[in-house]
């Protein structure tokens, strides 16, 4: 006979199956029948569809809908809708949805979630919708939610729930388990008991497991520990989502300036943190800032525009340089045929060098201890390649065209245009982030202007000076 645990786990499987197909995709069997029940403004039908989906679930099939289909989803659904699942959508369908909501009924959501859900929905309003909505909760609630908000974007403060389970020291085990039993205020999941003194300052903290093994006689100050790890609330998410990474961390103690505690950042949080800004820095390595899928054609455009025009600028540095050698190019037409291989293998090894770089940047793995010898393996990596690409071209060139000097020059340009592009794929993210520039937002655009400049100097120069051009 099968135990619950398989048999839940079974039903979670067949629950998968049902809404996504093997592409990881909303199945449209499921958006046809969710669509059908909206366009019939079939309630109850609805409700049993999407009952029993989880946030993350509910928040793709969300995304999946038409704009119309959304907003008629949650009106349908009123006080059922699981607002937690708009903490699983893009910014603009999320602002969608809740701009087309009253603020009465964003209040009554809010009250229903974790405070920072309910952070995260409220964060992207307007400052006057805040403050009506805010206005509208309990006075407990409201100085929590508030206190979050005040503190800075992509911060500690921002991303932290404000219920915690936090007694006194002289509490014994005993109390501290009836407390948990009995008080109906605290949070549904905790892995951690803070113990704070009368001015809730915190001084140390009990992992659940060493609750149960511990005597109820046992006064707590007599097994805490202390919290080595406590996180300032004004601490930058990432350098907060690197401490649980560093030591392994399940929640941790978020304080103030004064080292009261204030709040906990759990496990799911960071989680959500890390891939945050990890997709901000690709996309930001891209020039194309916050962008994200359900952005409208002229937002999109409106954030592609400014570093289009700094590429567009470069270009032109670009092109500049091979005016420089216009008779060159005049004399010797196999030079304009060959001109992008060099500048675009530079390019390439360039890109290479800068995405290690600016990882290793924003993990913190790259300091100026190692920096020394980063920096030599990359020019060594430059070196060794350049030879390696130099041999094959240059090959290719000298039969293509048959010309051996011809397939000398761009093997030599190679040379130099791969060691030049390391050192700039490595020393231009450490420039910018010595002057507190992101190297994910400006190392692209540096990177390949030099890569293009050099390879092209570097090629048309030496077939100048060869083929004695002037």
């Amino acid at each position: 006979m099968e135990d619950k645990q398989t048999i839940s786990a079974k039903a979670a499987d067949d629950a998968y199956a049902d809404i996504y197909g093997e592409d990881g995709a909303v199945l449209s069997s499921f958006l046809a029948q969710i669509g059908a029940a909206i366009a019939d403004r079939d309630t109850p039908t609805l409700k049993h569809e999407v009952d029993h989906l989880h946030q993350s679930e509910l928040g793709d099939l969300i995304e999946a809908l038409h704009p119309e289909q959304r907003r008629a989803l949650v009106e349908l659904l009123g006080a059922d809708f699981d607002f937690s699942a708009l903490t699983e959508v893009d910014e603009a369908i999320r602002m969608e949805i809740v701009d087309h909501l009253p603020n009465a009924q964003i209040a009554q959501a809010v009250q229903e979630l974790d405070s920072d859900d309910a952070v995260y929905i409220l964060e992207d309003l307007e400052k006057e919708d805040q403050d009506e909505i805010l206005s509208q909760l309990p006075f407990t609630e409201r100085i929590r939610l508030r206190r979050s908000l005040d503190y800075p974007e992509e911060t500690a403060g921002r991303r932290m729930q404000t219920e915690f389970v936090a007694v006194p020291p002289f509490w014994t085990i005993g109390q501290t388990i009836d407390y948990m039993r009995e008080d109906k205020n605290l949070p549904d999941r905790f892995s951690q008991i803070f113990v704070i003194d009368p001015t809730f300052k915190l001084v140390g903290a009990i992992d659940l497991d060493q609750i149960l093994r511990t005597k109820r006689a046992v006064k707590v100050e007599d097994v805490m520990h202390e919290t080595r790890h406590a996180i300032p609330a004004t601490m930058d998410q990432e350098e907060a989502a690197r401490e649980f990474e560093q030591y392994d961390l399940l929640s941790a103690a978020v304080v103030d300036e004064n080292e009261r505690l204030v709040g906990v950042l759990t496990i799911d949080d960071v989680v959500d943190v890390i891939q945050q800004e990890a997709e901000e820095d690709l996309l930001r390595m891209g020039g194309v800032g916050d962008e994200e899928l359900s952005d409208t054609v002229f937002a999109t455009s409106r954030s592609r525009v400014p570093w289009l025009l700094v590429n567009l600028v470069t270009a032109f540095l670009a092109a500049s340089v091979i005016g420089l050698f216009d008779h060159t190019i005049e004399r010797i037409v196999a030079l304009a045929v060959l001109m992008p291989i060099v500048a675009g293998m530079g390019g390439n090894a360039g890109s290479q060098t800068m995405t290690v770089t600016v990882r290793a940047l924003a993990t913190k793995d790259l300091d100026i201890y190692n920096a020394a010898r980063i920096i030599r393996r990359e020019m060594g990596v430059g070196f060794i390649n350049g030879i390696v690409f130099a041999v094959l071209i240059g090959i290719v060139a000298a039969l293509w065209f048959r010309d051996p000097n011809l397939g000398g020059i761009i093997g030599a340009a190679m040379i130099i245009n791969m060691f030049a592009a390391a050192l700039a794929g490595i020393l231009i993210p450490l420039m910018l982030d010595r002057f507190k520039i992101d190297p994910a937002v400006a190392s692209a655009v540096f990177v390949t202007t030099v890569t293009d400049c050099v390879g092209f100097f570097a090629f048309l120069g030496l077939a100048s000076w060869w083929f004695g051009v002037r």
